[in-house]
């Protein structure tokens, strides 16, 4: 195993939105589906699917719950991440068993198994000179979303991929510095003083740099910005409609 090149793909990420006009072979498909299949899972419950839209309209409708990214319509490979319980459903019903899905930690498991497949699905395409973007706004409107793609109960969309060769080069957005992020045996509050005025000056440059001027506010004006108005209050209806009562 070549770990510098392992590295290079962890450390290396940037979102691409801009994709050339050329298709990801099946077989390079298949071995992405393939690297989603052996990343870790809780308690071997495998809780994911993963559904690869073709069919221009659902990209269509997908791409206008996502506040209309056109990336979604346009990029060669769109996948969509689901948290499935309904495969345990099944499972449940074939040994005549009951079983229990209600609760929040099934939500959370199912997150989490989603997020491991993408992320192995993301590094093994940039193994093949793909780059991609994680599609938050799926959850935008999870009604919709079920509904085109025709989800069952027990079943919830989590994020999409978009995945294709790069036609841009955007740069990385800084990251916070290794002491805001490791701590020892403790959770050590006063670390972030003096740390977030620090990454606020870097991330402000960072946005004056990539816009040329237009975008000057930094992580934490950003981060002020988007956590002070309600987000997607009706994923807690979806969820319980899904059958997740979260008690």
């Amino acid at each position: 195993m070549n770990h510098e090149n392992t590295r290079a793909l962890m450390q290396t990420h940037q979102s691409i939105r801009k994709f050339k006009d050329t298709a990801v072979s099946e077989e390079i498909v298949t071995d992405l589906v393939e690297s989603a299949r052996w990343a870790p899972t809780s308690s071997h419950v495998q809780s994911y699917t993963i559904i690869r839209v073709n069919d221009q309209e659902k990209r269509d409708a997908i791409s206008e719950v996502a506040a209309n990214q056109k990336y979604v319509r346009e990029s060669p490979l769109f996948l969509v991440f689901v948290a499935d319980w309904h495969k345990h459903v099944i499972n449940s019903e074939k040994f005549n068993a009951d079983i229990q899905l209600e609760e929040t930690e099934n939500v959370l498991v199912g997150a989490v198994d989603v997020a491991l497949a993408a992320e192995n699905v993301l590094l093994a395409a940039r193994s093949y000179g793909l780059g991609g973007v994680m599609i938050g706004g799926v959850r935008n409107d999870l009604h919709r979303v079920a509904e085109v793609l025709e989800l069952p109960k027990h079943t919830f969309p989590v994020m999409g991929l978009c995945l294709g060769y790069p036609d841009q080069d955007p740069g990385q957005k800084p990251r916070f510095p290794k002491p805001m992020i490791l701590h020892e045996d403790r959770y050590e509050a006063s670390r972030y003083q003096e740390g977030l005025d620090d990454y606020e000056r870097e991330t402000s440059d960072y946005y004056e740099r990539r816009t040329k001027g237009s975008k000057t506010d930094g992580w934490g004006a950003n981060m002020v910005n988007l956590l002070g108005k309600p987000r997607r209050q009706q994923v807690t209806k979806f969820l319980k409609d899904q059958g997740f009562t979260m008690k």
